[in-house]
């Protein structure tokens, strides 16, 4: 007896979930036939109660049964009207264009003017605004009590302050509305290390909450993580995949990072310092001070860029924490962080492919997978892949997933993609090159047998430039012969010149200025730009085109 009822139970909670689904199917008939009632028709009474009694008697008779139920395999049918596969189970389409991750995508271009106030401020300008500086004098000692930072009142602070409400209140109110997405993260990591819940500022300070951010000297993702560092709270950097992207691993490695540098300093001001410039440039400051450890008394010692970078991190949580009472605006949204999930992918699968099949955008894919740097998520043996997608379609692609890989490896297979193989090669042979004196970005990716925009992709480069003793990441299809190399340590004088290339050989002594004298309308910079020159050093020798033709 016992047995049937749990077979019993299990029938009835199958049917409860299945009842949204088969509602779905109903509402129109149900609507339709309401419309269609004759309007004389009269109620009819039901006994309730005698429907329910035959509910039940068929639903034993359902437990009882022994007959076996077969997947039905799902049959991928194609739209010709729109190029899109009408899968079984999703949900309506209009939800992925929603305000929440247009917002995040359009959102990825303000780290770059996040970064150019922290890296100017101006610290003696003032701005008109209604703050009083009492009023914010009283704010700060508030936030000084419930905070561990050393929140004081300074006249450089007050400036920094009215510079973001005056100058930066738009991208203040896009902050607020980013934040709802990854504040919910941050705070869980944050308290499971014991930091400061305050220190989530940081990433805006860092960069403006988008994870794909990229400093021009290569720190990367939501929290900067340099390469080395990177690597060493184990973010894995691939050809395809970049974990200072993702939101949870990076996040994670900051929280250690950040309590390590507590415990050198035992002071979080310091720490944030030593997160921005390194431990080496706050020791130096601290001995160049006379051994001082104040942040405030340390600041001008600090790197620029670091001296303004405190300053920011406190003004930006001073509007946070008082966005109300300056009438900072942020818009709701309806999906927060922790209302996606997670599966680890059982084949290559590309973003193009999984927004086909279940018809979630690709800009949402990007925004909720960030680490997958060329909107490819690989397999390969041994490591393990996630796929983030929102709740709501996670169980559309479950359903579906031997179907969908089954789908995805035919459709690679008729298209020969080359990606599987690639995403090994370069998961194993990518190497780490170090710019010698004549080289430019055409010839190393010649020599590697990769493209141009691909190097510069890699290694976050916006322009052509190099400096000699740069470190540069490559995933090479080839590898130069021995020969190629030692000819690539030769000088650019060696360089293969179009025929009838006006050149000038480097002479000791010469400069980029004296040498653009000697060339009307030739500026430095056209030097610089046309010969792939970053730093100010010529070598004797070189030969310098003059003019914007390809070498």
């Amino acid at each position: 007896m016992i047995k049937k009822r749990n077979l019993f139970s299990a029938v009835l909670l199958g049917l409860f979930l299945a009842l949204p689904l088969v509602a779905q199917k109903k509402d129109s008939l149900s609507v339709s036939e309401k419309n269609t009632m004759p309007a004389n028709a009269k109620e009819i009474s039901t006994d309730t109660l005698a429907m329910d009694m035959k509910g039940v008697e068929k639903m034993e008779q359902m437990a009882s049964d022994t007959v076996a139920l077969n997947d039905t395999p799902l049959t991928f049918i194609k739209n010709k009207a729109n190029s899109k596969y009408n899968l079984l189970d999703h949900s309506e389409a209009a939800r992925y264009d929603s305000l929440w991750m247009k917002e995040l995508y359009e959102y990825s271009s303000l780290s770059d003017e996040m970064h150019r106030e922290v890296s100017n401020l101006d610290y003696e300008k003032t701005y008109p605004t209604s703050l009083p500086t009492d009023t914010l004098k009283a704010r700060l000692e508030k936030l000084n009590r419930k905070t561990p930072f050393n929140v004081e009142y300074n006249p450089s602070l007050e400036n920094v302050i009215k510079s973001f409400l005056f100058r930066k209140r738009d991208l203040m109110e896009k902050m607020l509305t980013a934040s709802q997405f990854y504040f919910p993260l941050f705070e869980q990591q944050l308290d499971n290390y014991d930091i400061p819940l305050e220190m989530k500022y940081l990433s805006i300070v860092e960069s403006a909450l988008n994870p794909r951010a990229r400093s021009r000297v290569g720190a990367t993702g939501l929290w900067q993580f340099m390469y080395g560092t990177g690597r060493q709270y184990k973010l894995n950097v691939s050809s395809y995949v970049d974990d200072r992207r993702n939101p949870i691993k990076s996040t994670e490695a900051a929280c250690q990072f950040l309590s390590k540098l507590y415990e050198i300093y035992g002071d979080w001001d310091l720490a944030l310092a030593a997160y921005n410039s390194g431990p080496g440039n706050v020791n130096k400051a601290i001995r160049r001070s006379g051994g001082r450890k104040n942040y405030w008394n340390l600041r001008r010692y600090l790197p620029r860029e670091t001296a303004g970078y405190v300053p920011a991190f406190l003004a930006t949580m001073y509007l946070f924490e008082y966005a109300d009472e300056h009438g900072l605006e942020g818009k709701k949204v309806e999906r927060p962080y922790f209302e996606t999930d997670t599966i680890h992918v059982k084949s290559l699968i590309t973003f193009d492919q999984i927004s086909e099949l279940i018809e979630v955008s690709k800009d949402e894919l990007k925004v909720l997978n960030p680490s997958y740097k060329l909107n490819v998520i690989p397999f390969v043996e041994g490591k393990t892949h996630a796929l983030r997608l929102p709740k709501e379609v996670m169980g559309q692609f479950v359903a579906n997933e031997d179907s969908i890989y089954a789908h995805v490896k035919k459709e690679l297979e008729s298209k020969e993609s080359p990606l599987p193989q690639l995403v090994k090669q370069a998961e194993q042979n990518r190497i780490r090159y170090k710019v010698r004196s004549g080289d430019y970005l055409g010839r190393i990716a010649e020599r590697y047998g990769v493209g141009v925009s691909q190097v510069k992709r890699w290694n976050g480069l916006r322009s052509n430039n190099l400096r000699v003793g740069q470190r540069l990441t490559i995933f090479p299809r080839r590898m130069p012969s021995a020969s190629a190399v030692a000819t690539s340590s030769k000088t650019a004088s060696q360089q293969s010149l179009p025929p009838g290339t006006k050149t000038h050989t480097v002479r000791s002594g010469d400069s980029l200025w004296t040498i653009s004298r000697k060339y009307p309308g030739i500026s430095v910079e056209n030097l610089r730009q046309w010969n792939g020159i970053s730093g100010k050093n010529l070598k004797p020798g070189t030969k310098l085109k003059l003019c914007d033709c390809s070498s």
